[in-house]
């Protein structure tokens, strides 16, 4: 009997053993996490000279199709592909040869018709005398009348036909409309082409060029004051960036303004235009417009390891009572290993700049024995910065 008072007693003691090391750790569990040590930044404002880029296409400032208005078979070629050519300049040549001897026959009728017209006109005018003698019957002289309007009808159709014929004729031989580049010839010497589905070349202008790009519709006064100003050599505002990330050297300035904003994408197409004197650019070449931002406006800039993305949005973390809060922000142009920020962030604020990614909304933080020597937890900066990403 002792021994199992002696029992339930030992086993009584090992339970309360175990729940009081229980609420022991359970309350260790409880305990916040400590402050994560971390380094800031104070939000300043300041100058900038940034690019914002854009996405582009070059196209040329006029560009047409050659293609043939008659049917016939190809018997010259007179350019050198790929090479300019000046208006006026012949280029190809369909056979002629149906065509002239359409337009011979056409003549020919003519001249039948005009004949039969002067013998018409004489008999008319005959009759019309004998008329007046009352020497001929009154129904001849009304037929002889109506003979000579139909000759006169007669006339004025083989004129009509002369003028059709011709016109094929003078097709038969094509001509450059405008001086430009005409490019790689799409048929071949005696190949047959038919009007509306055969296209011969392509011309197209190449010196200015210009570049199509679309922008944000908060741009357009900018634009339009732009568009107001006389061109200059020294206006870098617009600037191309090529495939090969190599700075095209000359600026381009503002050529057409679209008539409406795109509601879906909130831009507006821009045609700038280009010198191309060294035929550099070419039609449909893929490049970036870069548009200076050099604007009175103090710009918001924050190192670019302070921001966060998530789901192709931007955050940072805000500093307030020694707690983190994040904070969504929309960026501009990355200057360097600052970026410009547009919106979201206020001058005054603090930013945790390292340790970002070990924190979550509502983190508590300490800062850096460093930021604590300074006295003042920030690390401003004023950036003055030309340089392009």
């Amino acid at each position: 009997m002792i021994y199992s008072i002696y029992r339930s007693l030992l086993f009584s003691i090992l339970v309360f053993f175990v729940i009081s090391c229980g609420e022991h750790n359970s309350q260790q569990n409880q305990q916040p996490p400590p402050a994560t040590a971390v380094n800031v930044f104070k939000v300043q404002s300041g100058s900038a000279v940034y690019y914002d880029n854009y996405p582009a296409t070059v196209t040329p400032v006029n560009e047409v199709e050659v293609r043939p208005q008659i049917s016939g078979y190809i018997t010259g070629i007179f350019f050198k592909e790929g090479q300019h050519v000046n208006k006026g300049e012949k280029l190809y040549q369909i056979d002629q040869q149906q065509y002239k001897g359409a337009y011979e026959q056409a003549v020919a009728q003519l001249n039948a018709s005009k004949a039969n017209l002067a013998k018409s006109q004489q008999d008319a005018d005959r009759y019309q005398d004998l008329e007046k003698q009352d020497a001929i019957a009154k129904q001849t002289v009304d037929h002889a009348l109506a003979d000579l309007e139909t000759a006169k009808k007669q006339v004025d159709a083989a004129n009509a036909n002369v003028s059709s014929v011709e016109t094929n004729l003078r097709y038969a031989t094509l001509y450059a409309p405008f001086s430009g580049t005409i490019g790689i010839s799409q048929v071949k010497f005696g190949a047959s082409v038919s009007p509306g589905s055969t296209v011969l070349n392509t011309i197209s202008s190449e010196d200015p060029i210009a570049v199509d790009v679309a922008l944000s519709e908060k741009l357009i006064p900018m634009l339009v004051k732009m568009q107001q100003k006389k061109p200059s050599k020294n206006d870098s505002t617009f600037t191309l960036q090529l495939s090969d990330q190599t700075i095209y050297p000359d600026p381009g300035h503002v050529f057409i303004i679209d008539r409406a904003v795109d509601p879906q994408t909130g831009t507006i197409k821009l045609r700038l235009l280009f010198p191309n004197p060294n035929k550099m650019l070419k039609a449909g070449m893929t490049c970036n417009v870069q548009v200076k931002n050099n604007s009175d406006n103090s710009t918001i800039l924050i190192p670019y390891k302070a921001v966060l993305e998530q789901m192709g949005e931007f955050f940072v973390f805000v500093v307030k009572d020694n707690k983190v809060q994040q904070q969504k922000v929309i960026l501009g142009q990355q200057i360097n290993n600052m970026v410009a920020v547009r919106s979201g962030l206020q001058v005054n604020e603090v930013i945790v700049t390292d340790g970002v990614q070990k924190l979550k909304d509502g983190s508590e933080v300490k800062l850096d024995a460093a930021d604590k020597k300074r006295g003042d937890p920030t690390q401003t900066s004023g950036t003055d910065s030309s340089k392009r990403k």
